[in-house]
Formats: C-alpha cells, structure tokens, sequence
C-alpha cells in the first residue's frame, strides 16, 4: 500500500506543474498523456496478436486530433464534428479487408481501436476544456478522486472485511466503499463552498459530488475488471509502484466524463 501511496504522490508532483501554468503548456502535457494512454489500452490487444503498424499510427494522430484540435477557453463547450467519427470508421474498418487473415486483424480489433481512441481523445479533451474553465473546478473534481481513492484505500487496507466485488477483486470493501464515499463527498463538497460558489444549492451538491464519488469508484471497478481479464497487475510499468498511466487516471476518466452530465447542476 505504501508503495502504491508514495508513486501516486510523485506521479501528482510531476501532474501539478502543468495543471497550475494550464493553458497551451498543459494542453501539450495532456496530448503527450493521451499517446502514452492509448499505447497501454492497444498493448492490451497486442498481448494476444500483432496489430497493423500503420493502423496503431493513425490512431495516435487521430487522439492528438481530438485533444488539441479545439477547445474553447470561455465556456464548457464539446464541439466534435461528425465527419471525424466517419473518417475514423473509415481508417480502422478498412485494414479489415486488407488483412483478409481475421485473424490478423478483425471486425473487433476495429472496434477496440475505434473505443479507445474515442475514450482517450474525449477524456483529455474535457480535461483540457475543464482546465480552461476554472482552475478550482478542475481540482474539485481531482479532490473527488483523491479522497475518495486513498481514504477507501486505507479503510481496504486495515478494516476492510466485507469484499465489495470478490469475482473481481479481493481489494475493495464495502467499508471502503462507504467511507471512501463520505470523505470523497464532504471534503470536495467543502472545497466547492468555499473557492467556487457559496452560493450553490447544499443539497444538489451534496449529490453531485456522492455520485461523483460513486461513479469513481465504479471506474476503478471496471478497470480491475479488464485488468482480470487480460491476467496482468498493471496495465504499464510506467509509474514505478503505481502501475500504468491508467492504473493513475481509471477513476478520473469516469468522473470527468460523468462531469459533463452534472456540471449544469451546480
């Protein structure tokens, strides 16, 4: 657990910089992060079979796209043009008929590389428009992952009894779930008060932040899940005692994402 605290406490460290400069400096970070991203959930496909080299280039250009083409530093404003989607089927289906062996490259593989650079693209692309914003709204939602992530940690580590999800995974606990929960509520929550809008209506968010809280730790789920699938620890070795890029962002991606349902809220 230590280990695992102390790489999450660097990796935030090397984060930090770049989140308070924001702007091109942080949105340059967040393009070099989706390509590292990216080659960590391909490197999953690539474990069982060797994917087209071109095709994985195409999809490194078409995430740095998608994170830096656009992005409105006034308002919370996703604009996608529906040509890129086409463009993007077009690019990851073709190969298939290229690569007449399905066996080299399929429907699925298609499919994995469309998901993921969508993922990936849109994620960052929110984090560089959330940036953008509001310096205090981008570290409220971090507050959420933050607080929820390391205090149900360490309620797993020392009391947890009751196995939240024992088919995939032996870490989590419904008392870490419960208690990971309520700090990763009232402390952001609190945050909000105070640097963001005095004003705004307790209750809304109150709920806003639970939920939040709640699709985080969902996020974490799901990634253990994938992780069990493909047998692995870690989706990388590139946070030494942290794991992967992902293993640092799988609760933010779905908290970030979720955002954009709640931010007209609060």
């Amino acid at each position: 657990m230590w280990i695992k605290l102390f790489g999450s406490v660097v990796s935030f460290a090397i984060f930090l910089p770049f989140l308070i400069i924001g702007g091109d400096f942080f949105a340059c970070f967040c393009g070099i992060a989706a390509c590292f991203l990216l080659k960590e959930l391909i490197g999953l496909t690539k474990r069982r079979k060797k994917l087209p080299f071109l095709t994985e280039i195409l999809s490194y250009l078409a995430v740095l796209y998608l994170v830096l083409n656009y992005y409105d530093y006034q308002m919370l404003l996703f604009v996608i043009d529906f040509r890129i989607l086409v463009v993007l089927f077009l690019i990851f289906f073709i190969p298939i008929v290229t690569n007449a062996d399905y066996r080299k490259y399929s429907f699925q593989d298609g499919m994995m590389f469309i998901g993921c650079t969508l993922l990936v693209g849109f994620f960052f692309r929110l984090l560089i428009l959330l940036r953008s914003v509001s310096f205090f709204l981008f570290l409220y939602l971090l507050l959420i992952v933050i607080f929820t992530d390391f205090s149900s940690l360490i309620i797993d580590f020392f009391f947890g009894k009751h196995l939240l999800c024992p088919k995939i995974t032996e870490e989590k606990s419904v008392e870490g779930l419960l208690v990971g929960t309520i700090i990763g509520t009232i402390v952001p929550a609190c945050f909000y008060l105070i640097f963001i809008n005095p004003d705004v209506h307790l209750l809304h968010l109150l709920i806003v932040s639970m939920s939040l809280s709640l699709i985080g730790q969902l996020g974490d789920l799901v990634f253990f899940q994938t992780k069990r699938y493909y047998e692995i620890d870690d989706f990388s070795s590139f946070i030494p005692g942290r794991g992967g890029l992902l293993d640092c962002l799988d609760s933010m991606i779905f908290v970030v994402l979720m955002y954009t349902i709640f931010c007209g809220i609060i």
